[in-house]
């Protein structure tokens, strides 16, 4: 069980800060359950009530520090999903998201970075279906390791890349 005040990954609400653990005084609401009061870090506004034995949902903690910067470190040696079928692909991407997991969105960022650089060379147009789970799996994976490191989500992207550039030239 988590406690209150950590931060945690729930499913694609991404990572959420625990405001309070308890019964739920609401109309409809079961009052013999316990339910983690959650506050999504980049949806302002927004609350989840979900019960503390949910299983439909990934919750998990959210990578320590040191896990952030291993991760980061093995970005270079992530594969990239090489699926032909664009159908088949994007399930691929979804499937890759709903498991909540690092080194799985770095699989789609890279995939689909290397999509891009190889279709813009052929002078054609990045898919929709590209760009939307591009930015999914950016948006998941740096607001991630933003909370991680105690970083400003816009600055993780340079800071990955920066970090990544530096390891190639040792």
């Amino acid at each position: 069980m988590f406690q209150a005040g950590e931060y945690i990954i729930y499913g694609s609400s991404g990572v959420c800060r625990i405001e309070v653990i308890g019964r739920l005084d609401a109309a409809g609401m079961p009052n013999d359950r316990d339910y983690y009061t959650l506050r999504p870090c980049y949806m302002q506004g927004s609350t989840v009530f979900t019960p503390i034995d949910n299983q439909k949902i990934i919750m998990r903690p959210i990578m320590s520090k040191e896990e952030a910067l291993k991760l980061i470190d093995e970005m270079k040696e992530i594969e990239c999903l090489w699926i032909t079928d664009e159908k088949r692909r994007e399930i691929e991407y979804k499937e890759a998201l709903r498991k909540c997991d690092g080194r799985e969105l770095v699989k789609i960022i890279k995939t689909i970075y290397m999509r891009k650089q190889s279709r813009l060379a052929a002078g054609k147009k990045v898919t929709a279906s590209d760009e939307k789970y591009f930015n999914l799996a950016e948006e998941q994976l740096y607001g991630e390791i933003a909370i991680s490191l105690a970083m400003d989500k816009e600055a993780v992207k340079e800071f990955v890349i920066r970090r990544v550039k530096q390891l190639e030239q040792l």
